[in-house]
C-alpha cells in the first residue's frame, strides 16, 4: 500500500542531522500506518526544528489520520500563515472553521491556494452558502459543481440533500427519480435517503419498493428496520442531513466513500476522520474509519473505533461484527468469539452472524460449537441464498474433523449440488474420498473439474496427483505432483506426497531427497499437522514398502499390478 506522504509530502529541505532520529522513526512509523506512534516521532523532531515544513505537514497527517483534528490545527495554521500550500493543512483548517460554524471567513478563502480540491472545495462551499442562509446561492453553487464532467451525480446527490433539509421533499424527489434514479445508486446512504424523502411525502409503499429494487431480498438489519417502520405506516423523518452542518460532514463522507477501492486507505482516512469530525454520529463514517484502520493493520485502533457506534444504532451488528474481525486478525480469537456469541443472542435470526461464529470456532477447531452454529445458519437461511453453499461446506469440514464422514459427506454433496462447480468443495470431497480409499474414479472427477477450474491452486494439483498416486497411475502423478510442489515448496504434505509417487516410479534417491524436505517442514509444535513426521521418518529408514506392509496396506508393486 502506498502510503500517503507519497501522495502529499513535498520536498522539503532534509532536517538536521542532530534530528535525523525522530524523523526517520517518524517516517518508518508512518509507512506501518501506525499514526499515533509518528505523531509523537514527528512532533519530537518538529519541537527541534519548528519550521521545518516536511514535519510540520507530517505532524498535522498523523493527528488528521487519528482523528485528533484540534491537536492538528495549530500546526496546520503555522503552514498556512508560512504561506505553504499542503492538503491536509487546509483539511484541517476548513474542518475547524466550519465545525466553530464560521461559514463567512470559510467563503472568503481561496480555494486555489488554500483549497483542499475541486470538488470537495465546490460542495463545501454549496454547504456553508446554506448555512449562512442563502437557499438560492447553495442550489446554484450545487449546480456549478455538477456541471464538471464525471461528478454530476455527486452534485445534484448533494443539491438533494440540501433540499431535503429546508423541507423541499418534491424538489429532492425529482432529484433522485431523474434518469432512472441513478442518484438512488450512488450509494447505500443515497437510496436511504430516498426512503425517508418517499416518507415525508406519504409514499411509504414507493420507499418499500425502491428499496427492494435497489437491495434485493435479502435486507441486513439496518435496512429491515427501515423497511419495518415504513410498512408500518410510521413517517420516517429526514434524518441523513438534519442541518447544513451534517451536509458539510456528508461531503468529506461522500468523496472517501467513492475513493474506497480506488486511492490508498490512508487518503481515504482523512476523508473519514474530517466526516466524524464534523458530525461525531455519522455512523457510516465511523464504519468506514474502522474498517480502514483494520485493513491498515491498526487493529487496536479499529476496535476502538468501532465501539463509537452505539448499541442502539441500527448498523450496530456491522460494527459488532467488523470489532470481531479486528480482534480475530490482532490475535485474540476467544474475545472475539465472545463478540459473536453475544451479538448471535442480540440477533437470533441473522444467519451472518451464526455463520461468521461457527467459521471463527472451527478456525479454532471448536468443530462441535462450530456444527451447531452452521445449524442455526442454515435455519435462517432463506431458500436460494447464495451463502448456503458455503454454510453446508463448512459444516462439512468440522464434522469430518469430528471424523463423522457420514454427516461431512451428505454436506459436501449439498454444498455440490447448490453450487455444482465450486473447485473448493470439489476437491475437499474429491480428496476426502481419496483418504478414505473409496470412490476413486468419482474423485478423480471431481478433482479433474477442481483442476480445470483452479490450475495454479497447489492444493487442488496436489489432490490430482494424489488421487492418481491411489488408482495405481504413478507416471501420470508424477507430472502433477512435481507442479503441485513448485505451487506449495515449503507444503510438508505435498513434498511428502511427491516422495511417494517417486518411489512408486522407482525414482529412490528422489523420494528420499522429498521426505526429508518434508521433514524440514514439519511444524513440531502442530499437534493437528496433516504431515505426519513419525511415519515419514519410517519411510527414510526402511522405504515405503516395508512402511505399507508394516501397516497392512497394499504394497506399490500389487497396487500397480506389477
Amino acid at each position: 500500500m502506498a502510503v500517503l506522504s507519497a501522495s502529499f509530502f513535498v520536498p522539503f529541505p532534509a532536517t538536521a542531522e542532530n534530528n535525523a532520529g525522530s524523523y526517520l522513526a517518524g517516517r518508518q512509523a508512518i509507512a506501518r500506518s501506525d499514526f499515533a506512534k509518528a505523531a509523537e516521532f514527528y512532533t519530537r523532531a518538529l519541537a527541534r526544528d519548528p519550521s521545518n515544513p516536511t514535519l510540520m505537514e507530517s505532524v498535522v497527517l498523523s493527528r488528521l489520520a487519528m482523528g485528533e483534528i484540534d491537536r492538528a490545527l495549530p500546526v496546520a495554521l503555522q503552514m498556512e500563515e508560512s504561506g505553504l500550500r499542503s492538503q491536509v493543512a487546509h483539511m484541517v483548517v476548513q474542518s475547524s472553521m466550519l465545525a466553530n460554524e464560521d461559514y463567512a471567513g470559510y467563503l472568503d478563502r481561496d480555494p486555489d491556494t488554500q483549497g483542499i480540491g475541486k470538488l470537495a472545495d465546490g460542495l463545501l462551499a454549496g454547504w456553508a452558502h446554506l448555512a449562512a442562509g442563502s437557499v438560492g446561492q447553495a442550489l446554484a453553487q450545487f449546480d456549478r459543481v455538477g456541471d464538471t464532467n464525471g461528478v454530476r451525480n455527486f452534485a445534484l446527490y448533494h443539491k438533494a440533500l440540501a433540499l431535503a433539509s429546508v423541507g423541499d421533499y418534491e424538489g429532492a424527489e425529482a432529484i433522485f427519480a431523474a434518469n432512472e434514479g441513478a442518484v438512488t445508486t450512488l450509494s447505500r446512504r443515497a437510496a436511504m435517503a430516498r426512503a425517508e424523502v418517499l416518507s415525508q411525502l406519504d409514499r411509504n409503499d414507493e420507499a418499500l419498493e425502491m428499496l427492494a429494487d435497489v437491495f434485493g431480498a435479502s435486507f441486513d438489519p439496518g435496512l429491515t428496520a427501515v423497511a419495518d417502520r415504513l410498512a408500518s405506516g410510521e413517517t420516517l423523518s429526514f434524518s441523513h442531513v438534519r442541518t447544513p452542518q451534517d451536509g458539510l460532514a456528508e461531503v468529506f463522507f461522500t468523496i472517501g466513500a467513492a475513493l474506497n477501492d480506488e486511492a490508498a486507505d490512508d487518503f481515504v482516512l482523512i476523508y473519514a476522520r474530517a466526516a466524524g469530525y464534523l458530525r461525531p454520529d455519522h455512523i457510516d463514517a465511523i464504519l468506514l474509519s474502522a474498517e480502514l484502520l483494520e485493513d491498515m493493520g491498526q487493529f487496536d485502533l479499529s476496535v476502538a473505533t468501532y465501539r463509537k457506534v452505539p448499541q442502539d444504532s441500527a448498523d450496530h451488528h456491522a460494527a459488532e461484527m467488523g470489532r470481531a474481525e479486528a480482534l480475530r486478525r490482532a490475535g485474540k480469537p476467544d474475545a472475539a468469539i465472545e463478540v459473536l456469541e453475544s451479538l448471535a443472542m442480540d440477533y437470533p435470526t441473522l444467519p451472518l452472524v451464526h455463520s461468521s461464529l461457527g467459521d471463527l470456532q472451527r478456525q479454532q477447531e471448536e468443530y462441535d460449537a462450530a456444527i451447531k452454529a452452521y445449524d442455526k445458519a442454515l435455519e435462517f437461511l432463506e431458500e436460494g441464498d447464495n451463502r448456503e453453499w458455503f454454510v453446508h461446506y463448512a459444516r462439512g469440514i468440522s464434522h469430518e474433523r469430528l471424523k463423522q464422514w457420514d454427516q461431512a459427506e451428505a454436506d459436501f454433496r449439498r454444498a455440490l449440488e447448490l453450487n455444482p462447480e465450486q473447485p473448493q468443495v470439489l476437491n475437499y470431497l474429491g480428496y476426502s474420498l481419496v483418504e478414505r480409499k473409496t470412490k476413486l474414479e468419482e474423485a478423480l472427477d471431481m478433482i479433474e473439474r477442481a483442476a480445470a477450474a483452479r490450475p495454479d491452486s497447489g492444493y487442488i494439483i496436489d489432490s490430482l496427483g494424489w488421487v492418481l498416486f491411489r488408482l495405481g497411475r504413478y507416471e501420470e502423478a508424477v507430472t502433477h505432483m512435481e507442479r503441485a510442489v513448485e505451487l506449495m515448496p515449503v507444503d510438508p504434505v505435498v513434498n511428502d506426497h511427491l516422495g511417494d509417487v517417486y518411489w512408486a516410479v522407482g525414482r529412490m534417491r528422489e523420494a528420499e531427497f522429498q521426505w526429508s524436505r518434508a521433514l524440514s517442514f514439519v511444524d513440531p509444535e502442530d499437534e493437528n499437522a496433516e504431515a505426519n513426521p513419525e511415519r515419514i521418518r519410517a519411510k527414510l529408514e526402511v522405504g515405503l514398502d516395508e512402511v505399507l506392509a508394516q501397516e497392512g496396506a497394499e504394497p506399490i508393486q500389487v497396487a500397480n499390478d506389477q
